[in-house]
């Protein structure tokens, strides 16, 4: 995904829950509310036993992490997830007075959908009657294929179904006309988290306890000699990470911008049959696609051609039953959560099964849910100050720019025109989707669920050949997070981001300023990382820099990346620098922006000093008040390798120390840990 986000599936990210932990009750919205102090810090979290200079992040955080005690429903816990848990409470109460005021099995308003699929969610009777009849269909077509090309159709149904497929099939914006959409085709295939799961020592017990849940699955759908069968189908994924490109690699969008027509995909890698695929997609009258990881197709292809056929069907089934667990039997639900929860990340009991249903309900109706969550708990006045707020950071940033030692001018003038373009978009859309086309039924959830992915799929194919929306929204308001899109040149900060630790009205605005200007700072420098610095002004993908400051420019991208590889997280797993190098420039420049806006904003004034602490100080803890948090081991080790965000402690302790206004305000010295001299700190924005 070319949009970069503050905080991706490690923070907040939903796993299956239980059919039986439904008895588990739901917590208040007011029990949910973070407290954070007199003056939005919350200083009992602090160990002030930790020299700030050894480990910042234990030192402003130390005790809140040292007694915190992960949820057993959570493979994390911080202040992403604090905020999660009160979005979570807030919709639950949303879709409980939506379905009770439902009255027909097939409502036609919004509301009444809206309840509709959260009742038909909770409705654990239908669904254990049912057995797994919702899949008899789709099992069937599988089952009746006699060719390849038979099956490449049914990866083609992958993008508006429950189907899987070794190539992805999406439309978006056009890289290089961000004006116009096109078909994107890029490598998929594997079940498990990454590559490395596959290819590495360290991941080896978690492939042989995955073949074991291949084969449990696929003897839940009856498929023959099924231990077999899964060994079988691990053997195949496995050829397939060795074919695929690493994360890291895919992250360079010149790599994997190449535009093709269907005919010569056909010709560059012949194994797999992609006019079918197309037409499974419902795309076979177009002609031309975009393919991402291009010397790794042929090979793809060729791992296709080479598998034998019942093998292929033996994987698409089982893919079919994993994606549909969700909405099965209980059986379903805890065998896969007994491996995806417990075994991947450790985490120990499913959660509640109304959890299950808002994100569900939110899947499916995101947006209409969210016109009435942000009409509840958006007020006018945050999304005003929230405006005024980034104002000043893009202020701070534009004179960042302007200041820059290393940059010519010519490269200088390009930069300043894509900030001053940057589109903002704050709360929630401009306009909402319309769902009236949508049908959704309190007496069947796995219809819903195909339904509601079929509707999303045809939103997207009907879109091909219309101007670009550059209203629509990535996120729903109601989720905790925040993205650049380099495509639209904008940032986006949905609702439910925009509360106590990150931003808070009350607060004194050193912590603010540390706080959500630093979300800010981040969201508005990734379009200035490794990779965002490729996209203009108009959002369009092409080198608009001189070639000694794009070569500067990676020195000192390298030099970060280098110093977070240092960086001491898990005996055995390391920081890939090059995987998290645009989360750790857009940390570090959104920071050091976020520090100027703050001093802009003291009009020359000192800061007053509050609790002992100077406005530097609590800036700084304000920073780091929203990265505390821990993960448990094994969500950890996947994060490592799999997302492009650094975890927790290396968000504070990689950052910090390259700023030469925290060594002023902590009395940093030579000889602490996490002291480096000023020629080893790294400057980009």
């Amino acid at each position: 995904m070319k949009t970069s986000l503050l905080c991706a599936a490690a923070f907040g990210a939903l796993s299956l829950a239980s059919v039986h932990a439904f008895a588990q009750p739901a917590p208040t919205e007011a029990s949910l509310q973070p407290k954070y102090g007199t003056w939005g810090f919350d200083a009992s979290g602090e160990d002030r036993s930790i020299k700030p200079g050894d480990d910042f992040f234990a030192f402003a955080d130390g005790t809140y992490n040292t007694t915190l005690k992960i949820p057993a429903d959570h493979t994390r816990f911080g202040s992403f997830d604090v905020l999660g848990d009160l979005s979570e409470a807030r919709v639950h109460l949303i879709l409980d007075e939506a379905a009770a005021k439902v009255s027909t099995e097939a409502p036609t308003t919004v509301e009444g959908k809206v309840g509709a699929a959260y009742k038909a969610f909770m409705d654990e009777a239908r669904v254990e009657s049912l057995g797994q009849k919702p899949l008899a269909r789709d099992l069937a077509e599988v089952n009746a294929v006699k060719t390849r090309g038979e099956l490449a159709y049914i990866m083609g149904k992958a993008a508006g179904g429950v189907q899987a497929s070794l190539f992805g099939v999406g439309i978006q914006p056009d890289d290089k006309d961000p004006n116009r959409y096109l078909i994107e085709i890029g490598q998929d295939g594997l079940g498990l988290p990454d590559r490395d799961y596959y290819l590495t020592p360290q991941f080896a017990a978690k492939k042989a306890a995955y073949e074991v849940y291949v084969g449990k699955m696929l003897g839940l759908i009856g498929w023959t000699d099924p231990q077999a069968a899964a060994k079988a189908v691990v053997d195949y994924e496995t050829k397939v990470a060795e074919a695929s490109w690493s994360k890291a690699q895919m992250r360079d969008p010149d790599a994997v911008y190449n535009p093709v027509t269907v005919a010569e995909l056909q010709q560059l890698a012949p194994g797999f049959e992609w006019a079918d695929l197309m037409k499974g997609a419902q795309l076979g009258a177009e002609t031309h696609v975009v393919i991402d990881a291009k010397s790794a197709f042929p090979k793809l292809a060729a791992v296709y051609a080479a598998t034998p056929l019942s093998t292929l069907k033996a994987w698409e089934a089982f893919r079919i039953a994993d994606t549909s667990a969700a909405y099965l039997p209980k059986v379903f639900v805890d065998t896969r959560f007994d491996f995806r929860g417990k075994v991947l990340t450790g985490q120990e009991i499913n959660r509640p099964r109304w959890k299950r249903g808002v994100r569900a309900a939110n899947t499916q109706l995101g947006e209409a849910i969210g016109e009435v969550y942000t009409a509840r708990y958006f007020p006018p006045e945050s999304k005003a100050q929230m405006e005024a707020l980034i104002g000043n950071l893009k202020v701070a940033l534009g004179h960042r720019i302007e200041n820059l030692e290393w940059m010519s001018p010519e490269t200088k003038a390009e930069a300043l025109k894509k900030l001053a373009n940057y589109d903002v978009q704050v709360g929630y859309p401009k306009k909402w989707r319309d769902y009236s086309a949508l049908d959704i039924r309190t007496d069947d959830l796995f219809g819903n669920v195909q339904r509601s992915q079929a509707f999303e799929w045809a939103y997207q194919r009907n879109r091909l050949h219309n101007p670009v929306d550059k209203d629509e929204w990535l996120m729903t308001p109601q989720t905790v997070n925040a993205y650049n899109n380099p495509d639209f040149n904008e940032v986006v900060f949905p609702a439910a981001i925009l509360q106590p630790p990150f931003f808070n009205p009350t607060a004194d605005p050193a912590v603010n300023y540390g706080a959500i200007g630093a979300v800010i700072g981040h969201e508005m420098t990734h379009g200035f990382d490794d990779q965002g610095r490729k996209y203009d002004s108009s959002g369009r993908l092409r080198d608009w820099w001189t070639a000694k400051d794009g070569k500067d420019f990676d020195a000192r991208a390298d030099k970060l990346g280098a110093s977070y590889e240092k960086i001491d997280i898990l005996p055995g797993a390391h920081i890939n620098g090059k995987l998290t190098m645009g989360e750790n420039i857009a940390d570090l420049g959104g920071l050091l922006t976020a520090l100027d806006a703050y001093h802009a904003s003291l009009n020359g004034k000192p800061a007053p000093v509050i609790d002992g602490l100077t406005g530097d100080q609590r800036f700084f803890l304000g920073f780091a008040q929203i990265w505390r948090g821990k993960s448990r081991d094994d969500a950890l080790r996947q994060q490592m390798v799999s997302d492009p965000h650094s975890p927790e402690k290396a968000r504070i302790d990689g950052v910090v120390p390259n700023l030469d206004a925290w060594y002023r305000a902590f009395d940093v010295k030579p000889g602490d840990k996490l002291y480096r001299t000023p020629d080893e700190r790294t400057r980009i924005w």
